[in-house]
Order: structure tokens, then sequence, then C-alpha cells
């Protein structure tokens, strides 16, 4: 009966012994033993593990991908302007033995390094940059928060930006750029437009010269479009080379007009100079004759034709 109460006692004693040393190791972990505070070699995989009761201690490491959120952060970029950018890291840990040993703390280790560092990267890049080229700055944060948590034992998967927050100034300033570049496009798209559009109808324009016929017809063709919309108004364009035969006419008109007033001006005073003589000498004188000789007029007519009495006679008309 005593052996049977004391076989009872033993076995009691291990399965109580037996439920203090054994572990559960999950898959996504890793164990580490530490025997009187000393690291045991080897590292414990997932399943079940025995341990020493009092003796050794269980250290279980997880090895997921971590997802480590970085607080937005206040810094002056290279170009002068205010931003607050924040971030997000993710990493796992790929030697368990290091990220105890060597860190107290490895994921708020992680966390400081990526602040320092989001630091750092707004102090060196330009506000483009951090708007347009993140990948590039992603890159340089990601090597910059990889060299210290290499001897953590700790892989860095990924660095992101998330947000880049403005102040309201540089926000207005940026839409009011943005408009302008805008307007600066569409200025430019439509002038080159116009530029084709005139050299289509410059062509348009020789054809057109070369047959006149198709003059009429694009007329006739613009009057049909503008009786189809059922207007009120007719417009009836009124044809350029019309205008122009019109113009050339009356220059023509009037040289010839000026023409025949100079022509009637001489005619009349060649006669108000054949009326000045007398009617014999009128009648010898011939209708374009503008003057006659003194020698081939009698002495009174010859005096009358010549003004102011300045006749001079020859010394063998002389009395």
């Amino acid at each position: 009966m005593i052996f049977f109460e004391i076989l009872g006692g033993l076995v009691a004693i291990g399965g109580l012994g037996l439920a203090m040393s054994a572990r559960v190791i999950k898959q996504f972990e890793q164990g580490l033993v530490f025997r009187f505070g000393k690291l045991q070699q080897g590292v414990r995989g997932p399943g079940l593990t025995m341990l020493i009761p009092g003796v050794d201690q269980l250290r279980k490491v997880n090895l997921q991908i971590v997802t480590l959120p970085v607080p937005a952060q206040d810094g002056i970029t290279r170009d002068n302007v205010t931003v607050r950018v924040d971030a997000v890291v993710y990493f796992k840990v790929q030697d368990a033995a290091k990220a105890v040993i060597n860190v107290e703390d490895y994921r708020f280790a992680m966390l400081q390094v990526a602040q320092t560092s989001l630091r750092s990267i707004i102090g060196k890049s330009e506000l483009d940059d951090l708007l347009s080229n993140r990948e590039h700055l992603n890159q340089g944060l990601e090597l910059m928060i990889d060299t210290p948590a290499l001897a953590w034992g700790i892989d860095i998967d990924r660095v992101e930006i998330k947000d880049v927050a403005l102040p309201e100034s540089m926000k207005r300033s940026m839409s009011r750029q943005a408009e302008a570049e805008r307007e600066r496009r569409a200025r430019i798209i439509t002038a080159d437009g116009e530029l084709q559009a005139s050299k289509k109808l410059s062509e348009a324009a020789g054809t057109m010269e070369a047959t006149p016929g198709a003059l009429q017809l694009r007329l006739l063709q613009t009057i049909v479009e503008v009786a189809a919309e059922k207007n009120s108004t007719l417009v009836l364009p009124f044809p350029v080379e019309l205008l122009r035969f019109l113009e050339k006419n009356t220059n023509l008109e009037l040289t010839k007009s000026q023409e025949g007033e100079s022509a009637g001006s001489s005619k009349a005073v060649r006669q108000d100079s054949t009326q000045a003589l007398p009617q014999d000498s009128r009648q010898a004188l011939p209708d374009d004759s503008a003057q006659v000789p003194p020698q081939a007029l009698p002495r009174d007519a010859a005096e009358e034709a010549v003004p102011n009495g300045t006749a001079q006679t020859s010394p063998q008309d002389r009395p």
C-alpha cells in the first residue's frame, strides 16, 4: 500500500516536472535557450522542446515581417521649405541571436533609427524630389536604416514615404504655378494649331487661285451651311476678288479723268493765246502752234504778240 503511494507521488512529480519543462515554439518563431544566463548553441526550431526546470530559460523571437510606422517628422528641405513627412518601415529578424543579444529592444531601436534617418533625408532633398522622385528617396532612406540594422541581425525589406504635408501658402503657390503651366501649354497648343491651319489654308488658296471655279463652289457651300442652321438672318459672303476688281476699275477711271482734265486745260491755254492775235494772223496759224515768230507777223501784230512791248525789230525793218 505504501509502495503504491510512493509510486503515485513519483509519477505526479514527474508529470509536473514534464509540464514545467515542455515548451511549444510556433512555426514563425525561433527559440533561444539560456542556461544559467548563457546562450546555448543552436536555435530551437518550431515544435515541442524540452527545458530543464529552474535551469533553462527560453526566449522566443518572431520571424515575421514587422510593419513599423514612423511618426511624422518636421523638417526643412534643401530649398528652405518646411514640410512634415511620415514613413513606414518593413523589416524582419534575420538572426535571432543578434537581435536578442546585441540590442536591448530591437523594435524601439529600429523606430529611433528610422526617425533620425527620415529627418536626415528631408534635409538633403528638395521639395520637388519629395513630391515626384520618392523611389530614389526610399532607396536612400532604406540604405541609411539598413547600415545599423545589419549588426542587430535585422533585414530591412523596404521603406516607403507615406505622405508629405505642405504649408497652406506653399499649396496655393504650387496651384498657381500648375495653373500657369497648363495655361502656357494650352496657348502653345492653340498657336501650333493655328500655324498648321494657316499652312493648310495657304495650300487651299493656291488651289483655288489655279481653279477659280473652286472659289465659287466654296462660296455656295458656305451659304448652304449657314442656311442649314435655320437662322432668321442669312449671312452672304462677299467675294474679295470682286472688291479688288471694282477698286482696279475705279483707279483706272480716275486716272483717265485726270489725264483728260490736264489735256483740256492745256488746250484752253492755247486757245487764249491764239485769240490774243489779229483775225488774219489767227487764220494763218495752225491749231498746235503755241507761239508765232515776230518776223512772220505785221509790225502791229508782232508788238501785240510779244508781251510788255519787248518786241525788237531788225535794222532792215526800221523806217
